[in-house]
């Protein structure tokens, strides 16, 4: 079955940290960029990260600079979300998405394919 799977969501203080995982099965992630997106109930999904095919260029929305970073692992065929000092605005639910051939672009509509998402809260 062609999937991604996220995990890694769950509830942190402010401050804490978070390491998401994007885990592709029937496909192999070699040949795709992936973007994680977020997206909070009434609002627009939101491209916070990106990371090339190959890894050799990751974007980050302004508010993720700093703190996100995104990252990959094909030989595992898995991407990463490593998200520090979290904030109560980091709250939403997170997804990962592919683009073929993908340059790791900030641009939502390069990416088709979607996992189910994790859902992530900062609360104290």
């Amino acid at each position: 079955q062609v999937q991604l799977v996220e995990s890694g969501g769950g509830s942190v203080q402010p401050g804490g940290s978070l390491r998401l995982s994007c885990a592709a099965s029937g496909f192999t992630l070699d040949k795709y960029a992936i973007g994680w997106f977020r997206q909070v109930p009434g609002k627009e999904r939101e491209l916070v990260a990106a990371i090339s095919m190959g890894g050799g260029t990751t974007n980050y929305v302004d508010s993720a600079k700093g703190r996100f970073t995104v990252s990959r692992d094909d030989a595992k065929n898995t991407a990463y979300l490593q998200m520090n000092s979290l904030k109560p605005e980091d709250t939403a639910d997170y997804y990962c998405a592919t683009e073929y051939y993908g340059s790791g672009f900030l641009n939502s509509n390069l990416y088709d394919f979607w996992g189910q998402g994790t859902q992530v809260t900062v609360s104290s």
